[in-house]
């Protein structure tokens, strides 16, 4: 007797279980990327996806784990359909799993549609290019590395560095000038802790940013599998709150090494050839289809902004995950573990930062006509204090000039009043007159970045007169 109901699409002949996969024999008419329902002994139902597909035999990923899985009594259902989440306005506000079932404890979301969760791919002549500052309250990103709507900015990030921190204030403090009604956040936890969860919720609560976030969080001992799901589900609910409702939602994935990991984790249980340091050779590949997710389209009035985070393993910005996910974002914001121990906060190190997309979002009508010109003159004068320390290390602070006495000065204040902010939420303008106040320390002349009608009209000295 066959083992297979072409009607049901219903299958007995699980043959065997390898961590989150179970290698299903004698499947016929079975689609890669279906959904499929697994039904035990004792009658509970699990939830897989169809990952691979060889003649007769079908290889699924269990979103809910293998445990209690036998190949005697296990029933496998195919359902014809991809993996899907139901999605509505009423998500913002509301916590829910790396799946999209709620784990606020509030009642469960009325859907307006279910869409798959792969997404829809966008016609390249449809794309609308990146346009538009979005304020995200940070100094170091607004003036030196300012975020455009519609682009993808990943932070990088070291082990212990305060990347949750950073996120969950950007999180709350981040608008469109002039659209903060119609600005939203989802927010995007996968693999992490309690304690980490915890800090969240309790952040968003305190401060009201909950209303206005959709948050997805995906615990480190919850299924590897849900994972790989997770930033799939939450950009779908993006893209529908973005080109359904008009809004201007930013993305924030926490933590994509996580991620990277479970895809490891994944591809060794499927016996694949590894690639570099152990992951799957198309990991390139799967960073894209996420990555590649945000963006604006001609004709629609919202837009997705990702700020995917991740932490460098050893801190080596040239380990897979942040090389990879440099080559397909648009930049980096990078912090410094030597920033952090001299008390920087946010430890933002803007010398190896980078917004390619900055130009398109600021100058006259959008932040303000001397923006170009204070960031390039703080970064080299930055970048000259700081190569100064290093000589001071070698020479001795006796060997400087009183040119270089003051740029020596200039570097550390930098980094005690316009890098570091704690909490402190700043608009545009309080960053820019910091700036200029700064820069007042240097002589007049030695402003070379910065055009004279900006000095005449901006500098401290002549707001005075």
């Amino acid at each position: 007797m066959s083992q297979v109901s072409l009607l049901t699409k219903e299958c007995k002949a699980v043959n065997y279980v390898s961590g989150p996969l179970i290698f299903v024999q004698y499947v016929k008419g079975v689609s890669f990327g279906e959904i499929a329902r697994i039904i035990l002994p004792n009658g509970d139902e699990r939830t897989g996806q169809v990952l691979d597909i060889s003649k007769d035999l079908a290889v699924l990923q269990v979103f809910e784990g293998t445990s209690g899985i036998d190949n005697e009594d296990t029933r496998v259902r195919f359902t014809g359909q991809p993996p899907m989440i139901d999605v509505s306005i009423d998500m913002l506000g509301r916590i829910f799993n790396g799946v999209g079932k709620t784990r606020d404890g509030g009642p469960e979301v009325i859907q307006e549609v279910s869409l798959d969760i792969n997404g829809m791919p966008i016609n390249p002549y449809a794309r609308d290019k990146p346009a538009d500052f979005i304020q995200t309250g940070m100094s170091a990103i607004d003036a030196l590395n300012t975020l455009v709507r519609g682009q993808k900015l990943p932070i990088f990030s070291g082990a212990g560095l305060p990347a949750n921190k950073l996120a969950a204030q950007i999180a709350r403090q981040a608008k469109v000038l002039g659209e903060e009604e119609n600005f939203a956040v989802v927010f995007v936890a996968m693999g992490i802790t309690y304690k980490e969860a915890s800090f969240f919720m309790s952040d968003f609560e305190k401060t009201g940013a909950l209303e206005r976030v959709v948050f997805f969080m995906n615990l480190a001992d919850d299924p590897t599998i849900e994972r790989i799901a997770t930033p799939r589900c939450a950009l779908t609910v993006a893209e529908y709150l973005a080109f359904t409702h008009n809004l201007q939602v930013l993305v924030i994935l926490t933590d994509m090494t996580n991620y990277c990991e479970a895809l490891r984790e994944i591809s060794t249980a499927r016996e694949e050839v590894p690639g570099r340091r152990g992951y799957p050779g198309y990991m390139y590949t799967d960073l894209a289809s996420i990555y590649e997710r945000a963006g604006r389209i001609k004709g629609k009035k919202g837009s997705i902004t990702q700020l995917p985070i991740l932490t460098m393993p050893d801190d080596d910005i040239t380990h897979p995950v942040p090389d990879l996910t440099g080559y397909i974002t648009e930049g980096q914001i990078v912090l410094s573990r030597d920033l952090y121990r001299r008390g920087a906060d946010p430890p933002i190190d803007v010398l190896p930062c980078l917004s390619r997309l900055m130009n398109l979002g600021i100058g006259p009508g959008k932040t303000r006509e001397d923006h170009r010109n204070v960031a390039d003159q703080l970064y080299a004068s930055y970048a000259y204090g700081r190569d100064l320390r290093r000589l001071v290390a070698i020479v001795g602070e006796e060997a400087l000039t009183e040119m270089d006495k003051k740029y020596l000065k200039f570097a550390d204040e930098f980094e005690k009043k316009f890098i570091t902010q704690g909490e402190e939420n700043r608009n545009l303008e309080q960053t820019m007159e910091i700036g200029w106040d700064l820069m007042s320390m240097l002589p007049e002349e030695e402003l070379k970045r910065i055009k004279v009608e900006y000095i005449r009209k901006y500098h401290p000295a002549y707001r005075k007169r």
